[in-house]
């Protein structure tokens, strides 16, 4: 009897033990389409001027209990601006460290995201690149997403993301009023878990 209460007693103290924590991590190689404000805002004095709106980029990060989490994000946009042979080459970077918060549903986890980080612009002007600028600006993102996890470590990603600059761009030092970037991206992605 005394053996039974207390293996009864060992079982209740192990059910109600808190468990130990864990981490899923997570690595999401991703394509997006860049869309809004001065994604693939094609300067009309370029007669030849045809949008590219594709970006490329990598997310890793973790969930501690599928809830709380952390995230790094880079993303790469060609020809952010647009493709002309007189606008010459152009692109965006985007490096962002962000807060996740997920809704752990079993293989479903819908979350939103917020963060900062850096956004680069790099503009060449042709003939020669003669005029070519590049900054390197403190930005801000917020969205969301849901990721999808499969069973033997796979999964997919959607992901809505709204970017925008905390500085205005500046050309040879001089900072233009109200060229803040800002942007909307929307990405798909591979998840590996």
């Amino acid at each position: 009897m005394r053996f039974s209460a207390a293996l009864l007693a060992s079982f209740v103290v192990m059910a109600l033990a808190p468990a130990p924590a864990r981490a899923q991590g997570y690595f999401s190689p991703n394509v997006g389409y860049d869309f809004g404000g001065d994604a693939g805002n094609c300067p009309s004095l370029f007669g030849d001027c045809s949008e590219k709106r594709t970006s490329y980029g990598l997310t890793a990060g973790f969930l501690t209990g599928g809830v709380f989490g952390i995230e790094e994000d880079l993303t790469y946009a060609p020809d952010f601006f647009g493709q002309s042979a007189s606008l010459g080459s152009n692109s965006v970077l985007t490096l962002m460290t962000n807060l996740v918060v997920g809704i752990p549903a079993g293989p479903v986890r819908p979350y939103v995201s917020a963060g900062i980080g850096l956004i680069r612009t790099n503009v060449n002007f042709t003939p020669s690149a003669l005029l070519s600028f590049s900054n390197s600006n403190f930005g801000y993102d917020i969205g969301g997403g849901v990721m999808v996890f499969f069973p033997h470590h796979l999964g997919v990603r959607g992901d809505f993301r709204h970017l925008h600059s905390a500085q205005d761009i500046s050309i040879l030092g001089i900072s233009l009023p109200s060229t803040k970037l800002n942007f909307t991206r929307a990405s798909i992605g591979l998840v590996l878990h």
